[in-house]
C-alpha cells in the first residue's frame, strides 16, 4: 500500500529508533506466536485484533492500541478486516514506557500521528519532520485509564485447564463443582485461587471471555442474536445487557460509535 516492508524483521534493526509498519490483512488472518527485538505498539484503524501472550488476552478495537515489549512471545488474530499499523520501538528509547503488556488509548492525535508515521522511510533524517513525530508518538504512549479488554491466564495447571475449556466452548455452562472433579481440585479450593490468579471471580472471567469474543464476532459481522446463542445467552436481550453493563452501550451501537469517533 505504501511501497514499504510488510516483514516485520526489516523494522528491528532500522537506523532509527522508531518506525512503523502498515499491513492490511483479512477476516481471520493468524499471525503465529513469535517475538521480536523491539518492543511493539500494535493498532488496527478497522476491525478487531485479538493478542495473546502466555500471561492473557487483549481484544483491541480500533480506538485502543496494545502494547507489547520486546521479546515478549504474542500471537495476533483479526475480527473483520484489519488495517494493522504497527510502531517499532528500540529498547533504548522505552525507558519511559510500560514495562509490560498493556492496553493503549488511541486519541485522535495518536492515530493521526500512527497514520503519518507508517509512510516515513525507516532511515528518515534526524531534526527533521518525521523524527519530531515519531517522539511525539512515544509521549502518547501511556495506559489507557478505560476499562481493559483483556483476560489474564492463570499459571496453576487446573485453573489453566479450565479457562481453555471455556475459551474453546464460550457457551460452556459446567460449573465450578464439576470442573473440581475433572481437575481434581475441591470447588473451594478453586474458588480462592481464581481471584489470586486472575484478578477475577470464575464467573466474573467466564463473563469477560464471553465479552470479548462478543466483541470479535460483532466485528466479523455476527448478527446479535447469533452471537447471544453462540454464546450461550438465553436471549439476545440477556445477551445485550451483560454488553451494556460491561461496556456502558448496547452491542448493536458499539462499532457505530467507534465509527463516528474514528470520523471526528
Amino acid at each position: 500500500m505504501f511501497g514499504k516492508s510488510e516483514d516485520r524483521s526489516d523494522y528491528q534493526n532500522t537506523p532509527r529508533a522508531v518506525a512503523a509498519m502498515a499491513r492490511d490483512l483479512p477476516d481471520q488472518f493468524v499471525i503465529p506466536m513469535h517475538s521480536h527485538y523491539r518492543s511493539q505498539l500494535i493498532f488496527g484503524c478497522s476491525g478487531v485484533i485479538t493478542v495473546t501472550t502466555m500471561a492473557g488476552t487483549w481484544v483491541v478495537p480500533s480506538l485502543r492500541a496494545v502494547w507489547i515489549p520486546g521479546g515478549v512471545e504474542h500471537e495476533m488474530k483479526t475480527s473483520g478486516r484489519v488495517e494493522m499499523r504497527t510502531v517499532y520501538v528500540d529498547p533504548d528509547a522505552c525507558r519511559n514506557l510500560p514495562k509490560g503488556c498493556c492496553v493503549v488509548a488511541v486519541s485522535p492525535l495518536l492515530r493521526e500521528l500512527i497514520v503519518a508515521a507508517v509512510k516515513f522511510d525507516n532511515d528518515y533524517s534526524d531534526g527533521g519532520r518525521e523524527d519530531r513525530i515519531m517522539s511525539l508518538i512515544l509521549d502518547e504512549i501511556r495506559p489507557a485509564p478505560v476499562l481493559p479488554l483483556d483476560l489474564p491466564l492463570p499459571s496453576d495447571r487446573r485453573l489453566l485447564r479450565i479457562c481453555h475449556a471455556i475459551l474453546e466452548e464460550p457457551s460452556c455452562t459446567t460449573n465450578l463443582s464439576e470442573f473440581g472433579k475433572q481437575t481434581g481440585a475441591s470447588q473451594r479450593t478453586l474458588e480462592r485461587m481464581f481471584p489470586l490468579e486472575t484478578g477475577m471471580t470464575f464467573s466474573k472471567w467466564r463473563q469477560q471471555a464471553r465479552l470479548l469474543c462478543g466483541i470479535r464476532m460483532l466485528a466479523e459481522g455476527s448478527a446479535i442474536s447469533m452471537v447471544a446463542m453462540d454464546l450461550g445467552y438465553e436471549s439476545p436481550s440477556a445477551f445485550s445487557a451483560m454488553f451494556r453493563r460491561a461496556l456502558g452501550i448496547a452491542p448493536s451501537e458499539y462499532f457505530q460509535v467507534i465509527d463516528a469517533r474514528k470520523a471526528l
